[in-house]
């Protein structure tokens, strides 16, 4: 089995697509014994040694003319066998390690064909880089997809970022390399070096990579992510059980580089931030915690949505491990935990998956389906099977790695459309001349249908800002399979109208009662996100009229009106206490503001009152979504600027009365009705001076007679404190 020149000259040049069909030790056939070929480039002599057959035969192998490849031939073999590489080099250092053509492949064939239909839903535990042991032999298992390259390597710190040393094998038509690189493990660094499809050699971090250098460093980093001792098994079996839609659930957005720094204004580390961030959580009496995209991005003030490592928690903050002891730690408290998902684009770096293989891989090839305008991103090409397993087997990883329990879909409109922000003649209609993208659409119900059957109790929640239908939906009546969907337009509609002047408010109270014209219609959150406190918005704080008493009093007027209105809440970091400042991503919150007087300690107590009332009060959250659960008792008194509604559960065994004022002027003796007599007891005033009000309430409660209005039998008169919120409950 002599080497032709053509195939000497490939092995030379490092451009053989199948290394391992040459390299290695390989019979010659009628007896003639073995063969043995490595490529060692710098070295000054080689030599293979038996590793458990003592009878087989050590074989010094000569250098085949100028090149660095290694060949010996022992005549009197009758078959291979297990041996080691002894390599010594000019300096005299010698090495010796097991070959790595010497090994099978460590994929299948079924592996490969569930990849190549798009339905391998742990490809992960394939292709990247894995700990390995086949026959004994410890190392790590490289492979990567990467069907037009005519070559690929995996190049690293055990190789010299040398690509002669590890070229891959290609598996068929595929479109995956493969290679076991024996003698190294955990920590090791590396990435593959392609010759690409127009003939460049090219360096790439890993698609599958879980743990990356420190950016701007990019390299992958050997780590298993499926030994860390998990003790959230309690959390994990109650979980299951969660019906999302009838539980409390008040979201706590985080960025986690920024929410709060140590006093030489560096972040927390993942294990550092999981103390401070649980007790916090505890006093403020948050169900969930939501961090901004945590897997890996190069530009960090991109803050996570520009996405270079799609499976992996970035590297700023610590490693995989130290990421699943946050995760750990907010499940022993009770904290749920969801992470912003980014499946609608990908940046440009050439270094990562932008034209992975020399060709549109990933994306599209066409910038009028493969480019966002917007963003200067790439979008995924979800019609192409292994790109669609990529993104699905991402989402499942997620939970069943990280015990995520919320995936938060970013950008989901721009992924339906196949016209967002584009002008005509800027787009590719879809096979029916209409602007729908059907391979996303069936890329995002596939997502949901998965999610939510391999992973019980995981919510999925949409970003999602037009009026598609049935976004919450299952996919078996026509939905997209979302648990939930931001409710963007009561946001815009909310700010829009708490920015007023009050004495314009009387023009624009439908801004606030709108929203219940199409509540129904989907299975909303309330969000007050990141995206209200950037980019020349301000804060929330700062967007209320009037002097400093009056914008305190109509923020605690917005936070009131959406943790009591039907729907799921959500409340960005520092909104809480009203952060005066836009959100830096590059430094922590303002917690000094704490200390600054009585109006940031109030916003944060009001909070967290809100937050128990919520969770003590099946009537504000276990039916959220049906129209038994909320009824206007009066939403016309636009002069007054007043308006009022009863909340209920399922049975209607709890019911709450909310009431909202919201001008500067206070009003008593304010007749509404009542669905049953009684004593209401007062169990929130945002009024409270404990919250930085006036004080101005109703005594505890107020006495519901059996005086008829506004179509109930009984009623009672309020008091309604100036730009401030009340709410009643019966007792029973």
């Amino acid at each position: 089995m002599h080497l032709t020149a053509d195939e000497l000259e490939s092995l030379a040049e490092c451009r053989h697509s199948e290394p391992h069909s040459l390299l290695g030790m390989h019979p010659l056939g009628d007896g003639k014994g073995v063969v043995v070929r490595t490529v060692m480039p710098g070295a000054s002599e080689v030599s293979i040694r038996p590793v458990h057959e003592t009878d087989k035969p050590t074989i010094k192998l000569k250098k085949i003319g100028g090149t660095s490849i290694f060949e010996g031939v022992a005549a009197k073999v009758d078959r291979v066998y297990a041996y080691d590489l002894i390599t010594r080099y000019p300096d005299g250092a010698e090495v010796i390690s097991r070959d790595p053509y010497s090994f099978l492949p460590t994929l299948g064939e079924q592996d490969v064909y569930l990849f190549n239909q798009g339905s391998e839903h742990r490809i992960y535990e394939k292709l990247g880089a894995h700990l390995h042991s086949p026959d004994g032999v410890a190392g790590v298992s490289f492979a990567v997809w990467a069907p037009n390259a005519r070559r690929v390597s995996v190049v690293g710190d055990f190789n010299f970022w040398d690509g002669r040393r590890h070229p891959m094998r290609r598996l068929g038509s595929s479109g995956i390399w493969e290679i076991f690189v024996p003698g190294i493990g955990r920590g090791a660094h590396y990435k593959f070096e392609l010759l690409d499809a127009h003939g460049n050699v090219v360096l790439k971090t890993d698609p599958y990579g879980t743990f990356f250098e420190v950016p701007p460093k990019n390299a992958a980093i050997v780590w298993p992510v499926d030994d860390f001792a998990w003790s959230d098994g309690k959390w994990m079996g109650q979980r299951a059980g969660l019906q999302p839609l009838h539980a409390p659930i008040n979201i706590y957005e985080v960025h986690l580089g920024s929410w709060m720094r140590n006093s030489s204004h560096e972040s927390f580390s993942y294990r550092d931030l999981a103390g401070r961030l649980i007790d916090y959580m505890r006093k403020m009496g948050f169900t969930h915690v939501e961090f901004l995209p945590v897997a890996e991005h190069a530009f960090y003030p991109s803050w996570g949505y520009q996405v270079t490592g799609f499976y992996a928690p970035t590297s700023r903050f610590g490693n995989p491990s130290d990421f699943q002891f946050l995760i750990n730690a907010l499940h022993e408290a009770g904290i749920g935990v969801i992470v912003d998902w980014v499946p609608a684009h990908f940046p440009r770096d050439e270094w990562a998956l932008a034209k992975f293989d020399g060709t549109a891989l990933y994306e599209h090839e066409d910038p009028r389906k493969g480019a966002h305008q917007d963003w200067g991103t790439l979008i995924f090409n979800y019609g192409r099977h292994e790109v669609r397993n990529f993104l699905t087997a991402n989402a499942l990883f997620w939970c069943r790695h990280h015990h995520i329990d919320g995936l938060r879909v970013d950008a989901v409109a721009s992924m339906l459309y196949l016209d967002y922000s584009r002008k005509e003649g800027e787009w590719i209609p879809n096979q029916y001349g209409g602007r729908e993208n059907l391979e996303a659409v069936d890329f995002l119900r596939e997502f949901n249908h998965l999610i939510h059957t391999e992973h019980a109790g995981v919510m999925t929640i949409a970003e999602e800002s037009t009026a598609w239908p049935q976004v919450s939906r299952p996919p078996y009546v026509g939905g997209l399979g979302f648990t939930l969907k931001w409710n963007m337009g009561w946001m815009h509609d909310t700010l829009g109208y708490f920015k007023r002047d009050p004495v314009h408010r009387k023009y624009h109270q439908n801004e606030l009662t709108f929203a219940m014209l199409y509540h129904y219609h989907e299975n909303f959150v309330l969000p007050l996100s990141h995206d209200e406190v950037v980019h020349g918005k301000g804060s929330l704080i700062r967007r209320m009229p009037g002097d400093e008493w009056q914008r305190f009093a109509n923020l605690r007027a917005l936070l009131s009106y959406q943790w009591l209105f039907p729907g799921k809440k959500l409340m960005f970091m520092g909104g809480e206490f009203g952060q005066s400042g836009e959100w830096n991503c590059n430094a922590s919150l303002d917690w000094w503001l704490l200390d600054a007087g009585p109006y940031h300690t109030g916003v944060q107590k009001l909070v967290a009152d809100l937050n128990a009332v919520v969770r003590s009060r099946p009537a504000l959250y276990e039916a959220d979504f049906e129209p038994g659960g909320f009824s206007w008792v009066d939403c016309s008194d636009n002069e007054n600027s007043v308006l009022s509604f009863l909340r209920r559960n399922h049975d209607a065994s709890d019911v709450v009365m909310v009431i909202f004022n919201l001008t500067p002027c206070p009003h008593s003796g304010y007749r509404l009705g009542l669905p049953a007599g009684g004593f209401w007891r007062e169990i929130l005033n945002s009024d409270a001076t404990s919250y930085g009000g006036g004080g101005m309430g109703n005594m505890g409660g107020v006495n519901a007679t059996d005086i008829p209005s506004h179509g109930h039998q009984f009623s009672a008169e309020f008091t309604l404190p100036p730009l401030g919120a009340v709410a009643f409950h019966r007792e029973s």
